[in-house]
């Protein structure tokens, strides 16, 4: 699933893709680089995604990244908590994926150049 939502993210939004296969490699990305947005599944190995974000949002480079989320489980009423900007379901749809992260990416680079 990972490999097919890099490949639309580099097709469609013509954008660099860095996939990490376990929670704990997406932990060491998310410190040790600035992204313009993550996409996160809840279910991952090792601790989980929503653990994963906890962190990232807590302390990483990318705390202020917009992240989306794709899941089997985003109908949980535990996802209305989470703190990612959207929540979408497996299967994804590309339109929707696509659609979000440009929302999301667009948001986040406005509030970025607006005057504090």
């Amino acid at each position: 699933m990972r490999l097919l939502l890099a490949k639309i993210v580099q097709q469609d939004l013509d954008a660099e893709v860095t996939l990490a296969g376990t929670c704990e490699a997406a932990l060491r990305f998310a410190r040790a680089n600035t992204y313009d947005a993550i996409v996160l599944d809840l279910v991952m190995p090792g601790m989980g995604g929503t653990e994963v974000l906890k962190q990232i949002r807590d302390d990483s480079a990318s705390q202020s990244a917009p992240v989306i989320i794709v899941s089997v489980l985003s109908k949980a009423p535990e996802t209305k908590t989470l703190d990612a900007e959207a929540v979408l379901s497996k299967p994804v749809d590309r339109d929707s994926l696509v659609a979000a992260l440009k929302a999301q990416i667009g948001a986040a680079r406005q509030r970025n150049a607006s005057p504090a």
